[in-house]
């Protein structure tokens, strides 16, 4: 399987196949901002929408692929404010149901922490549906859990779900300054 960081053009090139992992996601109850059932022309749009946050460095896009089907996504988005420069969020990390229980998930998640480091980043941060098979991936993987807010976002099904914060430092620990 092969991992590649996508350009704005490849995104838009590709949009079509991150359309069918994302269903395929929404279709397995996962949370990842969707309700099922997901039109795949709605799921196209949104990869496509994702493109100019991508050309302008904001987003940084990985999609996992074996021969041309797409197994497997991760982004880092960046804050647009001067204060925030030093952490980034990992959302939309999706397996494939038929890719699950090979590593993806995890490889994935290294991918993106060793990305973020070489971008300057120490602090990462993300939530997820508290509960969910992706708690477990966080959790052994060295993420702390910050907390749990009830009723967060509806599952793909509708009904609201609490999600569960994560932070992990990935790169040399930050002086703090006390002002």
């Amino acid at each position: 399987m092969i991992v590649t960081r996508l350009n704005e053009a490849e995104l838009l090139d590709q949009a079509s196949e991150l359309a069918d992992l994302l269903v395929d996601t929404v279709e397995d109850g996962a949370s990842v901002g969707f309700l099922a059932p997901l039109d795949r022309t709605a799921a196209i749009a949104w990869w496509e929408e994702r493109a100019g946050a991508v050309a302008a460095g904001r987003l940084m896009v990985w999609a996992a692929h074996e021969g041309q089907r797409a197994l497997g996504t991760v982004s880092l988005a960046f804050p647009d404010k001067p204060n925030s420069r030093h952490r980034a969020e990992l959302v939309k990390l999706m397996v494939h149901r038929e890719a699950r229980g090979r590593g993806l998930g995890r490889r994935l998640l290294t991918i993106a922490e060793e990305a973020a480091i070489g971008a300057g980043v120490t602090l990462l941060h993300l939530d997820t549906e508290t509960d969910s098979l992706a708690e477990r991936l966080y959790g052994s993987a060295g993420w702390t859990r910050a907390g749990v807010i009830p009723d967060f976002a509806a599952s793909p099904a509708g009904a609201l779900r609490p999600t569960t914060i994560y932070y992990k430092y990935v790169g040399p620990t930050p002086v703090r300054t006390l002002v």
